[in-house]
């Protein structure tokens, strides 16, 4: 009766909780987050927002799956176990999709303008699948993304320095450059690194450029990043990053 009568405001919990685990585990530095949604098989009379979505775990790249339930957007804050192994994702905000009403892209801003509150003289760092490629042209001042990149994203230099005494307006960018998939036939310029994996170290070959993905972040450059296995047994991997102080 407590829980089921009283008046309860979603964020001031997730609030509390945000501030535990951040000073728990993160007392300084930049914050790391990363954000995906996923399908609770929860539905019935009483539960409001259950519908049809695609199920992502049961789906492979053959077989789309749907199931019947709540798809909820969660936000998590990344810490590496003292055990080792793959890092945990603990929820510090979340968010319920419903049929016809506000999108994952305008759902995930929300949730970040709501942290960024809750920790106004912080950084954050956050990761996503390619499908939250797009927050990266709407960051906040004190954000980074880190995500995946279309194969056939339309990639260009960096615009040249405006010459003096030129009549019209400065160019926003640079030449058109090859696709990421163009980009990873070269042949100059890979080397190998050591990455962590799933709590694994895995060495994998990097070629790393800094580019303008106008289309999504028009203003400010990138970090693009292709990642391949060596042995060439995995299909090519394409990041970019919006912080270009880390290391490719």
């Amino acid at each position: 009766r407590f829980l089921r009568e009283g008046a309860w405001w979603t964020s001031d919990l997730w609030k509390l909780l945000a501030l535990k685990l951040v000073g728990t585990f993160y007392a300084d530095g930049t914050i790391p987050l990363d954000i995906d949604d996923t399908l609770f098989h929860k539905s019935g009379r009483k539960i409001r927002g259950a519908a049809w979505w695609r199920d992502a775990v049961r789906s492979t790249g053959q077989k789309v799956v749907h199931a019947f339930g709540l798809n909820l957007l969660v936000l998590t804050l990344r810490v590496k176990p003292p055990w080792g192994g793959e890092p945990l994702g603990l929820p510090i905000n979340m968010r319920l999709h419903r049929k016809g009403g506000p999108g994952l892209l305008d759902l995930a801003k929300e949730m970040m303008r709501e942290v960024d509150t809750w920790f106004p003289d912080r950084h954050f760092h956050l990761c996503g699948d390619g499908f939250f490629a797009p927050l990266a042209g709407a960051l906040m001042p004190r954000w980074h993304l880190t995500s995946r990149m279309r194969r056939d994203a339309a990639l260009f230099r960096l615009a040249p320095q405006a010459r003096k005494r030129r009549r019209g307006r400065p160019r926003k960018k640079g030449a058109r450059l090859p696709t990421p998939e163009g980009l990873a036939k070269s042949t100059k310029g890979w080397r190998r690194v050591d990455v962590e994996q799933r709590g694994t170290t895995r060495p994998r070959l990097i070629l790393s450029k800094i580019v303008l993905w106008y289309a999504v972040r028009p203003d400010q450059p990138i970090l693009f990043v292709i990642s391949r296995d060596p042995d060439g047994k995995e299909p090519d991997d394409f990041f970019f990053t919006t912080d270009l102080s880390l290391r490719p």
